[in-house]
């Protein structure tokens, strides 16, 4: 047996942020970032619409990029004093992703962090409050996913949480907030959106429900994420729509080793003055991943089926993988992302000397590798790596070396 979980309702749509004034409720917290929603107006909007529904308003602001457990535990607090039955969080990824967090807080405050991280295995939501998720960037589809992201910053690692549970009640999907994003965000979310799609779509758990949604996501990631990327406003907004749709696929078919990879990686060198951020992490991962799975003659095959519906020519399934391969790496170069880690600079963008050095990668290594496969994302790649082959993987990915193996 199978499970196919979204949110009750998705509003979508120009002006669909107006929907908050449907909910029923007393009191409702918003959770929102670094600013952007309140220099755009669209948290004044928010706070509007939820006063309009009558109900007494709170913040927790300020909510950081990568979001900490120690954010997380704070916010949980706010929450338990302001007691809300609406909890709205809006802008990227990071401010939903905390925010589901605390919701598990607010409503167990006997969980430990590490009992959250187990993998379906949290309990019971819902009998405190429910949940509104509105993404002011296309990629992480956090708004519709049983997922959430949270850092360790003691253990320099990133932790998926997973389970149903937190699965948002509500969606809005309102392009206008997404129309802010400058353009390395729109670059790395849009190649975070491919990567749910393509790695849903031949992960062990895809299914006929997950296929559609991932198969569709790719396309229109194709037809509008570099276009998105220029300035085109229109390709903007349905970029918003796609990287939803891969958020239902990937949400229900879940990933593989290049989302292990690029939470493992993301702030094992924060030492060293930078994350890898997520998504330019997983643009950079996803063509040496898709080599190393299509030694698998299941993955294989899809992602010929993949490099079909694209359109990218290829007479075998090999051909065809390695038109896959170029074509996303040709994104890349499009999209100002470096192929590497030895070339990803501080500022993210590519250049000759990375700031992760050599000797501090090839020493961390072995942990970075180990951390990976324990990763809650690696049981549904389509083949399971060995310590010898994640380590030889996440090389492949420093030096930017064809993966043969």
């Amino acid at each position: 047996m199978a499970r196919f979980t979204l949110p009750r309702d998705v509003y979508h749509g120009k002006g669909s942020l107006e929907a908050l004034k449907t909910l029923k409720g007393k009191k409702a917290i918003v959770c929102v970032g670094g600013g952007s929603m309140k220099r755009f107006g669209f948290l004044d909007k928010a706070v509007g619409y939820l006063k309009e529904a009558g109900m007494e308003v709170a913040l927790i602001e300020g909510i950081e990029p990568d979001p900490s457990v120690d954010t997380v535990m704070k916010g949980a607090k706010v929450m338990q004093e302001f007691q809300p039955d609406w909890i709205v969080a809006m802008g990227g990824g990071s401010p939903i992703d905390a925010a589901k967090a605390m919701w598990i807080k607010y409503e167990h405050p006997e969980v430990t962090f590490e009992q959250m991280c187990v993998v379906f295995g949290m309990p019971k939501l819902r009998n405190k409050a429910h949940f509104c998720a509105i993404p002011s960037t296309s990629g992480t589809a956090t708004e519709v996913t049983a997922f959430s992201v949270i850092t360790d910053n003691e253990k320099g690692i990133k932790y998926p949480l997973a389970d149903f549970e937190i699965t948002p009640d509500v969606a809005i999907v309102d392009p206008e907030l997404a129309e802010t994003m400058p353009k390395k965000l729109v670059a790395h979310t849009g190649m975070d959106a491919l990567t749910h799609a393509i790695e849903a779509y031949v992960s062990t758990a895809n299914c006929d429900f997950t296929d559609p949604l991932a198969i569709h996501a790719i396309r229109m990631v194709q037809a509008n994420l570099v276009g998105s990327y220029n300035g085109d406003m229109a390709k903007r907004d349905s970029m918003h729509n796609a990287q939803c749709l891969a958020g239902m696929a990937f949400s229900n078919a879940l990933l593989g080793i290049v989302h292990s990879m690029a939470h493992k990686t993301g702030a094992a060198f924060a030492d060293y003055g930078a994350h890898i951020i997520h998504g330019a992490a997983n643009a950079m991962y996803l063509p040496k991943v898709i080599a190393f799975n299509a030694k698998d003659p299941t993955a294989l095959k899809r992602y010929g089926e993949i490099a079909d519906f694209m359109g990218l020519g290829g007479e075998s399934d090999e051909e065809k993988v390695q038109l896959l391969i170029k074509y996303i790496r040709g994104m890349n170069d499009q999209l100002n992302i470096p192929q590497c880690i030895q070339h990803y600079g501080a500022d993210s963008y590519p250049t000759e000397q990375g700031f992760v050095p050599e000797d501090v990668f090839l020493a961390r290594l072995p942990e970075v590798a180990k951390n990976a496969i324990a990763d809650a994302c690696t049981g549904s790649n389509p083949r399971q790596p060995s310590q010898e082959e994640m380590e030889k993987l996440l090389k492949c990915c420093y030096y930017d070396l064809d993966v043969d193996f």
